[in-house]
């Protein structure tokens, strides 16, 4: 210890140590590290470890946000997600490519090891104590960028919180923190990912804790809110802060829309629903090998893009057509289709991909679309559908995924719009009690861990076989 303190003031008085003592003092101070540490109070402890968790994980999404701008450049997309100026013909074949590639490159896998994204990290929270590995982290950056490039229709914000979670598990594996401080490592990393990636900093740590960790502790928030502070800063500072939409100035016009805001909750909820039992669905086709399922969706996704290109990619251009009122209803009706279709081929299957960007989509469109038919029913009262557009995504994620407070923040803050919290506030229960009660539904992501034989709230039921 004594080697180690003068090394330190050595660094601290001369700015660097010895040539010849330059290895041993590096093991030295990481040792030291880990010793003061371990010395700490436990919040302390964790404050500074989450606030490296943020620099690293901000850093990985970083890149992966401009390997994702790279690809689009390279298929000719503008580098972001403008399917639509694609030819016909590449935009059926590019998610057909990208899908049979990755299910080439991951078929000799076994199948615990072709699980990617959130319901990994919750996987792996659950029988692993939170440890991730390096490899599935490589594995979920290059998937992801092939399918996204490719078009398949999903999100970047599952496989971000992916990458997020993997580095901040193997901080916290350096560090040798015990199961409790890992987990809040875990945390910190999600949170940060879908920080950084969304732009939306309060958004992530309601999701970490609401969706992830299931709980809500003092020693939690305050380290996963210092990750998740450092990583948006750090994207801010590299891609500028701006958010994914653009989203008009509106507000609910009169009270007495209120009734059918929650029709429309009720409405997006049947929509959700839906999507929940065409996700099962797909996944519980295992007679197939996974090249030949993941090629399928790839070939669903074309042929839905045939019909209506905007199901391509994230799609979030698609919300900001909607918000702008460019979409006609038919063309609301067909891409809302295509979409659900699609994103449920692509996601059922386990293809990299995130489900929070479809969810999104989704409900943005099946907002949009009630939006036109409340402004056709009630033509005085009704808001502009802009408004449908942000309370259909705030309904649909809440539904999708049981977590109606991380909804309501995430559209907050991706909207920028205050005037929406009463009407969204409403719409989120009417949405998640119809999937809950209506469909008999859990979240998705639990959904998906049941089906592994992994109930997240401590009871555990016999696995499927693996396919």
């Amino acid at each position: 210890m004594r080697q180690a303190v003068a090394a330190s003031i050595a660094i601290l008085e001369t700015g660097a140590a010895p040539l010849s003592n330059r290895t041993d003092t590096s093991r030295s101070l990481a040792a030291a590290l880990r010793h003061g540490l371990a010395r700490m109070n436990t919040l302390p402890r964790l404050s500074l470890l989450a606030i490296l968790s943020g620099l690293l994980a901000g850093t990985v999404i970083v890149l992966f946000r401009a390997a994702l701008h790279a690809g689009g450049w390279l298929t000719g997309n503008d580098g972001g997600d403008n399917f639509e100026t694609l030819p016909p013909a590449l935009q059926v074949l590019l998610p057909v490519l990208g899908a049979f590639a990755i299910g080439i490159a991951f078929n000799r896998l076994p199948a615990q090891e072709r699980r990617l994204g959130v319901v990994h990290v919750m996987e792996r929270l659950a029988s692993q104590q939170g440890r991730l590995s390096w490899r599935g982290a490589w594995r979920q950056f290059v998937g992801a960028v092939v399918g996204l490039t490719a078009g398949l229709s999903g999100g970047r914000e599952g496989p971000a919180v992916h990458l997020g979670a993997a580095t901040s598990s193997l901080l916290g594996s350096a560090a040798r923190l015990p199961e409790d401080g890992t987990r809040t490592l875990v945390a910190c990393g999600s949170a940060a990912a879908i920080g950084a990636s969304f732009n939306t900093p309060l958004a992530g740590v309601v999701f970490a804790m609401e969706v992830v960790l299931m709980e809500y502790t003092i020693v939690g928030f305050i380290p996963v809110i210092l990750a998740t502070v450092t990583a948006t800063v750090l994207n801010r500072w590299v891609f500028g802060d701006i958010t994914v939409l653009e989203t008009p100035t509106t507000d609910l016009r009169s009270l007495l829309e209120v009734p059918y805001i929650v029709f429309v909750g009720v409405a997006v909820g049947v929509v959700g629903g839906i999507f929940i039992a065409l996700v099962k669905s797909v996944s519980a086709i295992r007679a197939w090998p996974f090249w030949l399922r993941a090629t399928a969706a790839g070939a669903i996704t074309g042929a839905a893009a045939w019909f209506a290109p905007e199901v391509l990619g994230t799609s979030y251009d698609t919300i900001n057509e909607a918000l702008l009122g460019n979409i006609a209803g038919t063309a609301l009706l067909i891409i809302l289709v295509a979409k659900v279709v699609a994103s449920a081929a692509c996601v059922g299957v386990g293809l990299p991909v995130g489900v929070i960007a479809p969810t999104l989509v989704i409900g943005a469109l099946a907002g949009g679309l009630l939006g036109e038919v409340g402004n056709a029913v009630m033509p005085e009262h009704a808001s502009e559908p802009a408004l449908y557009v942000m309370l259909g995504m705030a309904a649909m994620m809440a539904a999708v995924l049981q977590a109606p407070l991380a909804a309501l923040t995430a559209v907050l803050e991706l909207t920028a719009n205050p005037n929406i919290i009463l009407p969204a506030m409403l719409v989120i229960v009417a949405a998640t009690l119809t999937v809950r009660e209506v469909f008999k539904q859990r979240s998705l992501l639990l959904t998906t861990l049941a089906a592994l034989g992994i109930d997240y709230r401590g009871e555990s039921s016999p696995p499927p076989q693996a396919g």
